[in-house]
């Protein structure tokens, strides 16, 4: 099963491309230290330098600060606030989705109610009226983002978890004895994987443009270099010194755009019959 799914995703060029993109991404946020030693707020050069000036790669800022470093090191700040937000919206969202669907009834209706709350306002405005209500940090901006991200997992789950609930197997592990946590916690979430590990890959990219976003408008940690800040401190001086925003710029989309790849690869991995319909 492992060998026919690793073989599955390695033929679609696109996740294998996707993959080696977040794991370039992913080193260079382990090794940041070692590749610029020095903190990426400190003024290293002359204000406004052009790239490969000084020996500076991608050119300085308004104020010197070196533009490669502060992506180098803000690659840690937007795949902590993805990978840890994601998994507290995982946890709410499979939580809520699965005692729903396995229960039902009244207590099913009430979350899922509850979950719809959530998804009638919009996710960006939800998101700035949380983090603006408590002091911007990184705790603050990865709830705010969890908070809004784990609705559809739930709706989604529920969905799983009704199909499953009536299986064979479930009514096997009824007679016996087994209990309902166990139940849900060993028979019937470790066939729903599939669809929460494509969902998370996905979630991640959403939650890495939120606080993309959030730094943009400055609602970002401000003792925290990230590749938002450093797009929406350039903002007013496009014409002078482009390099500024657009290699920030580039290294969200190039990121956002290889977690979109690999999601798409473990969707293909994931369900032969759509596997098939590609390749046919």
């Amino acid at each position: 099963m492992t060998r026919d799914f690793l073989l599955a995703f390695a033929r679609n060029k696109g996740a294998v491309i996707g993959l080696a993109i977040v794991a370039v991404i992913i080193l260079m946020a382990v090794f940041a230290d070692v590749l610029y030693p020095q903190d990426p707020w400190d003024m290293v050069g002359l204000p406004f330098a052009p790239p490969m000036t000084d020996g500076m790669l991608m050119g300085s800022d308004m104020l010197g600060r070196d533009i490669a470093a502060g992506i180098v090191h803000g690659a840690r700040v937007s795949l902590l606030i993805g990978l840890t937000s994601t998994l507290a919206a995982v946890f709410i969202g499979v939580l809520i989705g699965a005692i729903a669907g396995y229960y039902g009834g009244w207590l099913g209706d009430l979350l899922m109610r509850f979950t719809e709350l959530f998804q009638t306002i919009p996710n960006f405005v939800l998101v700035v009226v949380i983090v603006a209500i408590f002091t911007p940090s990184l705790t603050s901006i990865v709830t705010a983002i969890a908070l809004v991200s784990w609705a559809p997992l739930a709706r989604l789950v529920r969905g799983e978890v009704l199909s499953l609930r009536s299986r064979e197997f479930v009514q096997a592990a009824v007679t016996c004895g087994q209990s309902n946590g166990t139940i849900i916690v060993k028979q019937i979430l470790p066939n729903c994987l599939s669809p929460i590990i494509v969902s998370a890959s996905l979630m991640v990219a959403t939650a890495i443009l939120l606080e993309s976003s959030l730094s943009f408008l400055g609602l970002g940690d401000p003792n925290a270099m990230s590749w938002g800040f450093m797009v929406g401190s350039a903002r007013t001086v496009l014409r002078q010194a482009w390099w500024m925003s657009f290699f920030p710029g580039v290294a969200i989309l190039v990121t956002v755009l290889g977690l979109n790849l690999i999601g798409e690869g473990l969707n293909d991995a994931f369900n032969p019959r759509l596997r098939r319909k590609r390749t046919a």
